[in-house]
């Protein structure tokens, strides 16, 4: 079905007679995939009471279903761990090259029923879109491997390297002693190993009006590294108040830092995002995309685009304050006052200058500083025309006119462990959102019904390309 008659059969049924309209016009491979996609969103892969190990079963007992021989699978459960499984499924080719990895997560944020407009792990479908946690982040990607893992098998199609479909455990808990792509890298890396990987990050921006602006690929994302910060104290009676107090030597730091920049920087992923975007942008911000990437700089236009988080988060470090715990009782002083820095780390940069800066920073050996975890590096993998020229290609096809846009993450996914390991990995799904990031990690997540669609078809001729 081209994107053409996609398009025109739901528009013709959000205008005609609703949601059931569009489902009567679904292709049998559209309601396979919609079957695969509700089921796993109504599988609960929160930490605190969902089980991946249940949703990897379900998937496996439908690619068993489509004719996937038990070899084909393996449930990975780690030890201490029964409800975070994983699944790894091969598709066999002529090994004419090295595997391709499709990478997606089973576990979602947690909801509460009560904070939501509508069950979270119920599928809703309504004025156009599809409502549940894990709607857009990653069930939408993982049911969409699985469905075109099933058709491909139908189809009888043998792609000229094996095809690798890893669904994992704990994506979204940092740091996890149960994140199943660290527990797979470290333990099974020969079922996994690949010469590429495709996994979710990159996604298309939707404007207020419904019109398409770009699709983005996620090419690197930013290093995390947390740190814990302690000032302890003697403490004593309220009634007898000293300035020694481990509240305020924590606060002062911390106000510290809210006014700290780290340095401007560009790499070669975001100096072409903002070339490009800047294309499509208008009025200041067009403008000021067009300054910065100039040289020099243009010191008044990072300002202006530092104020824009999503903006700012991409041109610098940034370490920021996430969590506070001090106190002890109301009628005493402090003995201990605790904070949580969060830090997301440009590509390159020194992890270990950064805990050299904060320490500058903040100005007060009162503040222990503590990391907590250790960061995983996370080379920005290479632009090549092995991996350009289909996802462009692909996305012509699909959506005419809307540009390609090499993106890097201010956020952290599975990709730093594989980009760590030497396995190249795109952030890539064919899924566009609103502005608004369509509640991931929020309330009432969402994505476009329409969008849902077409990120299931882009990812199947992506993975054929990829392949044959």
């Amino acid at each position: 079905m081209t994107v053409f008659r996609l398009t025109s059969l739901i528009a013709a049924a959000l205008l005609a007679t609703g949601a059931t309209a569009y489902a009567q016009s679904l292709s049998p491979q559209q309601k396979a995939f919609r079957d695969i996609y509700q089921q796993l969103i109504e599988i609960n892969t929160t930490d605190s009471v969902g089980d991946t190990t249940q949703a990897a079963q379900a998937m496996a007992a439908r690619l068993r279903a489509a004719g996937f021989s038990v070899a084909d699978m393996q449930i990975i459960v780690p030890p201490g761990g029964p409800k975070k499984g994983n699944l790894v499924a091969r598709l066999k080719g002529s090994g004419a090259k090295k595997p391709l990895l499709l990478l997606a997560h089973l576990d979602v944020v947690e909801a509460k029923r009560e904070d939501w407009e509508r069950d979270p792990f119920k599928l809703i479908e309504e004025n156009g879109y599809f409502y549940a946690r894990g709607a857009a982040d990653d069930k939408a990607m993982a049911a969409a491997f699985v469905a075109n893992m099933i058709r491909m098998k139908q189809e009888g199609f043998v792609p000229n390297r094996d095809i690798l479909l890893v669904l994992t455990a704990d994506e979204e808990i940092i740091p996890s002693k149960f994140s199943g792509i660290e527990y797979l890298l470290k333990n099974h890396r020969d079922l996994i190993d690949a010469a590429l990987a495709l996994n979710e990050g990159g996604t298309g921006l939707i404007d207020k009006n419904g019109r398409y602006l770009y699709h983005g690929m996620q090419a690197g994302e930013k290093v995390f590294q947390t740190y814990r910060l302690e000032v302890t104290n003697p403490g004593g009676h309220s009634a007898r108040p000293s300035k020694d107090n481990a509240i305020y030597h924590l606060a002062d730091g911390l106000s510290r830092l809210a006014r700290f920049d780290f340095p401007f920087k560009l790499n070669a992923v975001t100096r072409s995002y903002f070339e490009r975007t800047s294309q499509l942008e208008t009025g200041p911000i067009a403008a000021d995309m067009k300054a910065l990437t100039r040289d020099p700089p243009d010191q008044e236009a990072i300002t202006r685009l530092t104020a824009i988080p999503m903006y700012g988060s991409i041109m610098r470090t940034t370490c920021v304050a996430t969590m506070l715990d001090a106190g002890h009782a109301t009628n005493a002083l402090p003995q201990r006052a605790r904070a949580v820095v969060n830090c997301r780390i440009l590509p390159g940069e020194s992890v270990d200058e950064v805990q050299r800066t904060l320490v500058r920073v903040l100005a007060n050996d009162k503040i222990k500083i503590a990391p907590d975890g250790q960061a995983v590096l996370s080379p920005v993998p290479p632009l090549t025309p092995e991996i350009m020229k289909p996802i462009e290609q692909i996305s012509a096809q699909l959506w005419p006119g809307v540009p390609v846009i090499p993106t890097m993450s201010a956020g952290a996914t599975d990709a730093r462990f594989l980009n760590n390991a030497g396995i190249p990995t795109y952030g890539i799904s064919g899924m566009f959102r609103d502005a608004d990031c369509s509640g991931v990690h929020g309330l009432n997540e969402r994505i476009r019904v329409k969008s849902l669609y077409e990120c299931h078809e882009f990812l199947y001729r992506l993975t054929k390309g990829l392949s044959s």
